[in-house]
């Protein structure tokens, strides 16, 4: 069984698009802890309970969102496109996606760094603080319309262009990152 960070998804390896969306609810959550813990501590200490949620959070973000973005980007992308020319369509919105997977990756250091020193420090100076809730804010934007787009039509028309088998093999190999072994 799959777990992330305390949590288990809806859908299993058997259901990829479904397990791909349950890791959007996990970006989505782990994103609203540190936009709430730096605007509800602005200019002061974090608490205990605060640090140790933004700490899970940037965990998550180092850790299993990266894995999502491969499973993405070496699993689902390329046969969407594959299956997609073979049928005389496009797929130009993965191209947009992956752009926004790039965008978001210095934003994510900045924020780290910011973080970094929040803790270290006890208190950001007031331009920091800023920077950091300007930097989260561009962070959600982007996923925002990043999830919105790959939930409502990224996800469908991989189930459409895709074969039972290949969303298995994309099943696999997003078990297999994650260092897991068994059925799908």
């Amino acid at each position: 069984m799959l777990h992330i960070l305390g949590h288990t998804p809806d859908h299993g390896f058997d259901e990829p698009l479904g397990l791909l969306s349950d890791c959007h609810r996990r970006i989505e959550r782990f994103l609203g802890v540190m936009l709430r813990v730096a605007g509800d501590h602005a200019h002061g200490a974090l608490p205990p309970d605060a640090a140790e949620a933004v700490t899970k959070a940037r965990r998550y973000f180092a850790h299993a969102a990266p894995k999502h973005t491969a499973d993405e980007e070496e699993s689902l992308f390329p046969r969407m496109r594959a299956a997609a020319a073979a049928k005389g369509r496009s797929c130009e919105v993965v191209e947009r996606l992956e752009d926004d997977h790039e965008r978001a990756t210095p934003l994510h250091e900045r924020v780290d760094a910011l973080f970094d020193e929040w803790l270290r420090a006890g208190s950001l100076a007031r331009e920091r603080q800023a920077e950091l809730e300007t930097l989260l804010g561009s962070l959600r934007d982007i996923y925002r319309a990043h999830i919105h787009t790959e939930d409502s039509e990224v996800f469908p028309l991989a189930g459409t262009l895709l074969s039972d088998q290949e969303l298995a093999a994309v099943g696999s190999e997003m078990r297999a990152r994650r260092g897991l072994s068994g059925p799908a």
